[in-house]
């Protein structure tokens, strides 16, 4: 039998101030607002190809929202993450379209596929809802396909380009060289082999093959025989996630010894593929050797909660939280436009670098330094995730950081 006793709606309210005990009768809205956690939503790819990076980005995330809840949240408001395998463009699209719908996100965070980017950029467009994009590299997003609502943590391709084509120009592998090219054939790789092309052409070397290869794509021995026949001054991968480990494991038993590079990289793959496998020189937005006080602090609580470093990926997404959280924080209110707003009119973060960033305007691309890695010869890897050395940050200290972005005549953003 049921023995609750019905309350009246004055009982329902505390006698000191009229605070309501329940929300909803009686209860003023803001009460119930600020009593509530804020959703982020988290869509990145766990499965398939890009899954090995998928996993870095969660486990970040994850450490983000926990050491931002540990210091109070946001306003005072505790975070709930919402996490989501993005899985492909389509199912991308759909989990962005209920996570802002139902869930009632503040925003979304993540994804590395180019084409899942797009996606959820258009969903979030519509419903003028803030997405920040932690791993897609098209120049197309950052052009033609921008968006108001979509920022890019993760540089683009030009920035990858450009930043390693330096080290490619100081090793004398570009002017008069030519370059046996592998791409990863979806949205990504397309654009990215657009602009390795404009660099490599604009700086008096050609391509003498030019091959793209499917993203299910495990064995390379075809393309292997025919690297040996062209004999290039240079190999470089535009090919993503495990499709490089795959690569450069072939390449070893293959017994090739063409020098190797690659526009786009990360480095859970040089891990993937270890020593002796990992060879040449690649562009990386952050590495766990970076000698600053942020990058120590950031891998050793990532070191201490998983049991290893984390690699660029993660960086991505763990600094796409902070910035989201702390930009709420100042504006004190989670609403996307004063967001937008705020990281228009050119606020700066910590990256965990030598200096710090700011969102671009024109086309909302992160400014920052980057890096190149080089492998280390199998012989001076001392453990299974130091084995490369990297160069200063570039641009270099007395350069602006948007010598190695895109400019406008290469890709041009119109907001709609």
């Amino acid at each position: 039998m049921d023995t609750r006793v019905p309350l009246s709606r004055r009982g329902l309210l505390k006698s000191a101030g009229g605070v309501a005990v329940l929300a909803g009768i009686g209860a003023p809205a803001i009460v119930r607002a600020q009593s509530e956690a804020i959703r982020i939503g988290h869509l990145t790819p766990r499965t398939g190809f890009l899954g090995p990076l998928g996993e870095y980005g969660v486990m970040a995330i994850d450490l983000a929202v926990e050491e931002l809840n540990a210091a109070g949240g946001i306003n005072g408001r505790k975070i709930e993450l919402l996490k989501e395998d993005s899985v492909n463009p389509q199912t991308a699209s759909t989990k962005a379209e209920r996570m802002i719908e139902r869930d009632k996100v503040a925003c979304i965070i993540g994804e590395i596929s180019s084409a899942s980017c797009l996606t959820i950029a258009q969903v979030a467009q519509r419903n003028k809802t803030l997405y920040v994009n932690t791993g897609g590299n098209s120049d197309a997003l950052r052009g033609a396909d921008c968006k108001k609502f979509m920022f890019h943590v993760e540089s683009q391709n030009s920035m990858y380009v450009k930043s390693v084509g330096r080290s490619f120009l100081s090793a004398g592998l570009v002017k008069g060289k030519s370059w046996y090219s592998l791409t990863a054939d979806y949205a990504f790789g397309h654009d990215l082999l657009k602009v390795a092309k404009r660099f490599m052409e604009g700086n008096g070397g050609k391509f003498s093959g030019d091959e793209l290869v499917p993203t299910d794509a495990t064995d390379f021995s075809a393309y292997l025989l025919k690297i040996r026949s062209a004999k290039p001054d240079l190999v470089v991968l535009n090919l993503a996630g495990n499709q490089i480990t795959n690569f450069l494991k072939q390449y070893a038993e293959f017994g090739l010894t063409f020098p190797v590079g690659g526009f786009g990289f990360d480095t859970a793959l040089a891990w993937a593929a270890g020593k002796g496998n990992f060879v040449g020189t690649w562009p990386v937005v952050w590495h766990h050797l970076l000698d600053t006080p942020g990058t120590k602090s950031f891998v050793g609580a990532f070191t201490k909660k998983y049991g290893k470093p984390p690699e660029n990926q993660a960086w991505g997404d763990y600094i796409a939280m902070k910035i989201v959280a702390q930009s709420m924080n100042e504006l004190k209110t989670p609403d996307s436009v004063k967001l937008i707003e705020h990281w228009e009119k050119g606020a700066k973060f910590d990256l965990l670098k030598t200096r710090p960033g700011y969102f671009r305007a024109s086309d909302h691309q992160l400014m920052h330094e980057m890096y190149a890695v080089t492998a280390l010869p199998a012989d001076q890897v001392k453990n299974q995730w130091d084995i490369f050395t990297s160069t200063g940050p570039v641009p270099g200290p007395n350069e602006d950081l948007e010598v190695i972005a895109s400019t406008k005549d290469e890709a041009a953003c119109t907001f709609a």
